[in-house]
């Protein structure tokens, strides 16, 4: 009768040293997400965002242009935050539903679909620091492969929760706002 023990010895040898091998060339990483390019007629990239669009002035949201849209996208949305708040990012406005087909959004204009901001109500709610250094404000677009199916008055953390896992691409604009 023949023993089997050295042919399994040798074949868990085997395993153990093809195992020891390394795991094997890397994969290869994903393409990096497309930028989106946005720009305002208002103020440059770091510029300061005129008092027009700020509590101090209109209160009107500034206008936005959208360009390099990857294709395949369904709708755009919209956060605009104040990272340099005292008590943590504030958030001054949460829209979604903005056509892709359009090449951005007019000075004033209120997006299908509209969430809470930071003052507690719908809509825009342009910079309103407090006295002292200037803050960033960051506009960020997100290309989404899907419609958001965000809820009417949803917070920023309710938009970035219907949104994940469908943004294609996005891109922000900053401006800056001090108020004497």
């Amino acid at each position: 009768m023949r023993s089997w023990a050295p042919l399994i010895i040798f074949g868990a040898l085997a395993g153990l040293v093809a195992g020891c091998a390394g795991p094997g060339p890397e994969p290869a990483a994903p393409a990096a997400a497309p930028n989106i390019s946005v720009s305002s007629s208002a103020f440059t990239d770091g510029g300061d965002i005129p008092r027009r669009h700020t509590c101090d002035g209109a209160d009107v949201s500034p206008p936005l242009a959208f360009a390099g849209l990857p294709s395949g996208v369904r709708e755009l949305a919209l956060l605009v935050e104040d990272p340099d708040a005292p008590h943590g990012t504030f958030v001054h406005w949460v829209a979604w539903g903005i056509d892709p087909a359009r090449a951005g959004l007019a000075e004033g204009e209120r997006p299908p679909g509209s969430g809470t901001n930071g003052f507690g109500h719908t809509g825009y709610g342009g910079p309103c620091p407090p006295r002292g250094p200037a803050h960033s404000y960051v506009f960020t677009v997100y290309a989404l492969s899907r419609p958001a199916g965000a809820r009417a008055g949803a917070s920023a953390a309710d938009l970035r929760t219907a949104i994940d896992g469908a943004v294609l691409a996005k891109g922000t604009l900053t401006g800056r706002y001090a108020r004497g």
